[in-house]
């Protein structure tokens, strides 16, 4: 069972991988609806991977990678975005991300990269 840390600003689409991740048997540790938010919240949190969406207010996915990976170089980020951004996604692979997962989201594909990111 991992702790997990969610980063959207739609609250369904936190909500639907909030449901995904806790059937797995994984446990939420925070919800965040922008960067800035998050990179606030990572160390408290301490979780063990984050889903992080690209598209954000007040502060974008990557710029909030970076941000959190400075914090914390060993940190598991995994990017969430709709198809259409590849240079964004190559930004986010550069700046740590360790795993890339389009929307809309399919469980088997999510539950994929948090395994993988995690062994």
């Amino acid at each position: 069972m991992a702790r997990v840390m969610i980063v959207d600003d739609a609250a369904f689409m936190r909500a639907m991988i909030r449901d995904m991740v806790t059937r797995d048997g994984h446990e939420i540790v925070a919800e965040a609806a922008n960067g800035a938010e998050a990179v606030k919240l990572y160390l408290n949190a301490k979780p063990d991977v984050m889903t992080m969406d690209i598209t954000m207010p007040e502060m974008d996915g990557v710029t909030a990678l970076r941000n959190i990976r400075k914090l914390d170089p060993s940190a598991k980020i995994i990017m969430c975005s709709a198809m259409g951004q590849h240079l964004m996604v190559l930004d986010a692979i550069q700046a740590g991300a360790k795993d890339f997962v389009v929307k809309p989201l399919q469980q088997q594909r999510l539950l994929e990269a948090i395994h993988k990111v995690l062994s």
